[in-house]
């Protein structure tokens, strides 16, 4: 019996090899992403019902459902502030839910920088899916942003450096009607507007000397933080051509850290006095040894300058030296009087306050604010009385000739020309472009 069984199966193999004689079964598998032929090959003689079988059971770890429903997401969302907000309103529309917005104010009353909200800015929050806050940020101006941190159930705030980019811009305008108004049309900021008058005030007059047809070149930087503008820096080279005379000016820092304005050969552009303690204002009464006063109604001479300006307009020393007199003075009204160097000193009256904690004796440096343009005194609108004396005697500020600032030393003058010469160039190349019609 069992050779019959034994002929029976050699016949079943006999006629299965004469249906496939390369004796290969070839599974073919149709994958969605790729295209696989899998081949499997059989041993001549194999007993196929003699192979080993083998279960194998493996434990797989299931997702933690739980772990993943607590953890939730976390967003960053930004509002713009507008006119009229509050703390509050800023963030219920960063979607952060009632009970943080009532711990926020809480705990953050001490961040001033919050509650002077200036519309325009932007407010940055991160919260979680169900509206708990986690921090917040707030960059309100120069280059630090405020920042507020969740830390268990409290807020911490801290203030941190913005990273900023630094970038040199070239710009140029021309003079139609002011200064202030061809800066805005070439899309330069104030700072840099004031800046460059200030570099130049030595050898312009701003107040008289400006035409129409007048034009400028700067150089200056500018630090940004993502694209946008903070702040601008030092103005690394100007010219400025008045009355068709070019007047340029180098940026430059010594070895000790000073940094100060030179011609292109290296002389100081800073003289020992500035020409006006104002940075824009006109010339309402000059000087003169004859005048008719609008309150005495009576000729006298007018033995200094008024300068007519807002009321709070600052007043600058023009020179480095020391605080002699501070205070009241009948028709000076609150007046500043300041000793310079050698046989020097300047008067400046009518103010309406003076500097913070400004005292007799205390050194000033040339541009400090010292006090503020008003009216007090014998005066009948808002100006400043300015008055320059030589051993006692007051000369003319507008047409003295007062002495110039060291220029470069020789042992530095090398370094400077490195740093000079490519600013230059720039200037020569920007000469009769108008950058301002470019952007």
């Amino acid at each position: 019996m069992q050779n019959n069984k034994a002929s029976i199966l050699s016949q079943k193999l006999f006629q299965t090899e004469r249906k496939f004689p390369l004796r290969w079964i070839v599974a073919l598998s149709a994958l969605p992403l790729f295209g696989v032929v899998a081949a499997f090959g059989i041993a001549p003689d194999t007993d196929v019902k003699r192979i080993p079988v083998h279960t194998v059971v493996e434990s797989l770890a299931l997702p933690n459902i739980s772990a993943q429903t607590a953890s939730t997401q976390q967003f960053w969302r930004e509002e713009r502030i507008q006119r009229g907000d509050t703390v509050a309103d800023l963030l219920s529309r960063l979607d952060v839910n009632t009970q943080d917005i009532q711990a926020f104010l809480n705990e953050a009353k001490h961040a001033q920088a919050l509650y002077q909200l200036k519309p325009g800015k932007t407010v940055q929050a991160q919260t979680t899916e169900d509206g708990e806050l986690l921090s917040l940020r707030y960059h309100y101006g120069g280059d630090t942003v405020l920042l507020v941190e969740k830390q268990g159930d409290h807020f911490k705030t801290s203030e941190q450096a913005l990273p900023l980019e630094r970038q040199v811009v070239m710009k140029s305008g021309q003079i139609r009607s002011s200064l202030f108004a061809a800066t805005d049309a070439a899309n330069m900021p104030d700072a840099v507007a004031v800046q460059m008058a200030d570099i130049f005030s030595t050898d312009i007059d701003f107040h008289r000397d400006l035409q129409r047809g007048d034009k400028f070149t700067v150089e200056y930087e500018a630090f940004y933080n993502k694209g946008e503008l903070v702040k601008t820096g030092h103005i690394l080279a100007a010219e400025f051509i008045n009355s068709g005379k070019s007047y340029r000016a180098v940026y430059f820092q010594d070895n000790d850290g000073h940094g100060g304005y030179y011609t292109a050969d290296g002389k100081n552009l800073r003289k020992a006095f500035l020409r006006s303690p104002l940075e824009f204002s006109r010339v309402t009464s000059g000087f003169t040894t004859a005048r008719f006063h609008p309150i005495l109604k009576e000729w006298r001479a007018h033995k200094g300058v008024d300068y007519g300006a807002p009321i709070g307009t600052r007043v600058k020393a023009t020179a480095d030296g020391v605080v002699e007199q501070v205070g009241a003075q009948r028709g000076y009204g609150n007046v500043i009087v300041l000793k310079h160097q050698g046989k020097f000193e300047t008067v400046y009256g009518h103010l309406s306050a003076f500097a913070s904690g400004l005292r007799k004796g205390q050194h000033i440096s040339q541009g400090d604010v010292i006090g503020y343009v008003g009216m007090t005194g014998m005066a009948t609108g808002p100006h400043l009385h300015y008055e320059f004396k030589v051993a006692g005697v007051q000369r003319n500020p507008l047409s003295i000739e007062v002495p110039t600032a060291f220029p470069i030393a020789a042992n530095q003058k090398a370094e400077f020309n490195r740093i000079a010469q490519p600013l230059l160039a720039n200037l020569d190349l920007l000469r009769g472009t108008n950058l301002a019609a470019l952007d």
